[in-house]
């Protein structure tokens, strides 16, 4: 049955996806959910690092914005590995990848070879979205599709969740050594996806086609930016900069901030983090949800809005008690407009090059969120401004550029991803 007749099928979404399609949608879920405590757990670590080896702050801070900028690597080449030879392949390597760098980075003997492995890491996290998302997208029916994917990228959260969780309950036995080796055990997910999970039959068949028309995509990079796309590509990579710069004035240095400024123990900064997160998790669901029925824009620029209001009643004050309330229902809003990423971004382009232009847009505004940390710890430690006016003006600013980039972009609610080839040989244009 094809998308487009069970999208029209009565009866409950969860029995529209075949075993295969749930299959894909696991494979994609377990990379990203383990991609997200491998990078995160970074997060936690940054005082303890800074201290063990005599570091700047401003230095360590840094570490995860080269990760970030690493991303952009991993990305372009698992996007251009993707649209030419599967999903399947780059998402085995990016898994196994970031795995094994964060396990090494364990063994660290001095800052530089922590920060070239931490570096290296990105790669591997780059490499995950492009191939994730659009195995998992492809599969999936079009009626659930924004539920499927909010559930899938709000499975970031669940990692961050359980790292949070893992140092508020093992830090003070494992320390963050530990903290980095248990970093390898998302490699496990390999063997699933290599033994369970197929290849998407909308790009099967979209490669027949262009080997029926003699029209292989070669340079799928470059064909984002031809005329038929290149707006399209500009407005989405606007939007994902403004959503990396929202979510790492939030995330990013918070726990750095409860930890230099508020001199809270590691139980204290984990668990406002571990229920914000397990909040955005849940929340997923009914943006995702809502994304269904009444589109992906509105399901984002609605929480935006709310989170905009929420960020002042955690940054403004010292109130413990605030702080956790407060901190933990944001990721509920501005920590869930993130979800509707996979499908919104995959919508918006042809299969032959959609894992590219999703990784290549994806990308850029992780690039611009690897900015963020290290400029808010300059204005926060530099300028002697603290870090909750920086972050606050980070958050809001991010969520004003964020809702008017989607009010003016279009909506894909309901698209149904074809076979069929959406650009015209290069050949033949004038």
């Amino acid at each position: 049955m094809s998308n487009a007749s069970q999208s029209l099928s009565a009866g409950p979404w969860w029995r529209e996806p075949t075993k295969d399609q749930w299959y894909a949608f696991i494979a994609a879920w377990l990379g990203w959910t383990l991609d997200a405590f491998d990078f995160t757990v970074f997060l936690f670590l940054l005082v303890p690092i800074a201290k063990e080896f005599s570091a700047d702050l401003t230095l360590v801070v840094l570490v995860g914005s080269l990760t970030m900028w690493m991303r952009f690597v991993g990305a372009i080449a698992a996007g251009w590995m993707a649209d030419r030879m599967g999903r399947r392949a780059p998402l085995m390597i990016s898994i196994l990848w970031y795995s094994a760098c964060n396990f090494i980075a364990g063994f660290s003997p001095t800052f530089l070879f922590l920060l070239v492995f931490r570096t290296l890491l990105g790669i591997g996290m780059g490499a995950e979205w492009p191939a994730g998302a659009a195995l998992a997208t492809e599969s999936w029916p079009a009626r659930s599709r924004g539920l499927m994917a909010a559930v899938l990228q709000g499975s970031w959260a669940l990692g961050y969740l359980i790292a949070a969780v893992l140092y508020a309950t093992c830090f003070n036995v494992i320390g963050w050594r530990g903290m980095l080796w248990i970093g390898v055990l998302p490699a496990l997910a390999v063997v699933w996806i290599r033994v369970y999970v197929k290849e998407p039959e909308v790009w099967l068949e979209n490669q027949r086609q262009q080997k029926a028309n003699n029209a292989p995509m070669r340079a799928p990079l470059a064909a984002i930016f031809r005329k038929e796309v290149r707006m399209n590509t500009l407005s989405t990579c606007w939007w994902l900069i403004s959503a990396f710069t929202v979510y790492y004035s939030i995330f990013g240095l918070f726990a750095t901030y409860l930890t230099r400024e508020l001199h809270l123990t590691a139980a204290q900064v984990g668990w406002p983090l571990a229920f914000s997160n397990g909040l955005t998790f849940v929340f997923s669901f009914f943006w995702g949800t809502l994304a269904d029925s009444i589109g992906r824009r509105w399901a984002m620029i609605i929480p935006a809005v709310i989170g905009a209001a929420v960020a002042p009643l955690y940054l403004l004050t010292t109130d413990y008690m605030t702080i956790a309330v407060a901190f933990s229902i944001q990721g509920a809003f501005a920590g869930a407009i993130y979800g509707i990423n996979p499908s919104y971004a995959n919508e918006r382009f042809p299969t032959e090059i959609r894992a590219t232009a999703a990784a290549f847009c994806y990308h850029i505004g992780a690039i611009a969120g690897g900015l963020v940390p290290p400029v808010l710890t300059w204005f926060a430690v530099e300028r002697h401004m603290g870090f909750a006016v920086p972050m606050l003006i980070g958050t809001v600013g991010g969520l004003v550029s964020f809702v008017i980039t989607l009010f003016f972009s279009p909506e894909t609610k309901g698209k149904v991803m074809v076979a069929d080839l959406g650009l015209v040989p290069v050949e033949e244009f004038p």
